[in-house]
């Protein structure tokens, strides 16, 4: 399946990225483009909503390391939702779990970032 990539502002500084399809070695520069035009406006946190992400490949692992690395300069933050069981087997494997924020649902991810905005008050 080719790979389609919605992106969503949620607030001011918050943008919801939702890969749709196989992120493989055909199709990670689709949701690089999206997340490098993203990262250009140094947003307070990334979400990425992958609940109908179907496959990744060491190539789409890349571009989420290097998501991470730009955030980290400007001490933004990347957090995943909604992982179906093969993404996070391939996160596991990796692991890159225990790095990464991963929320069940975006109720869940709202409490936490109510949390996160009220702590930087």
């Amino acid at each position: 399946m080719p790979l389609k990539v919605k992106a969503t502002s949620k607030r001011p500084g918050v943008t919801v990225i939702s890969p749709i399809g196989s992120i493989d070695a055909n199709t990670y520069s689709i949701l690089e483009e999206k997340v490098d035009d993203i990262l250009q406006h140094a947003p307070d946190v990334i979400i990425f909503d992958m609940e109908f992400a179907e496959y990744i490949s060491s190539t789409g692992i890349r571009v989420l390391l290097k998501t991470k690395k730009a955030l980290k300069k400007t001490n933004g933050k990347m957090v995943f939702m909604n992982l179906q069981p093969q993404i996070k087997k391939v996160f596991e494997i990796l692991k890159a779990i225990p790095t990464l924020k991963v929320f069940a649902s975006i109720e869940e991810l709202d409490n936490y970032l109510d949390v996160m905005q009220k702590a930087a008050r």
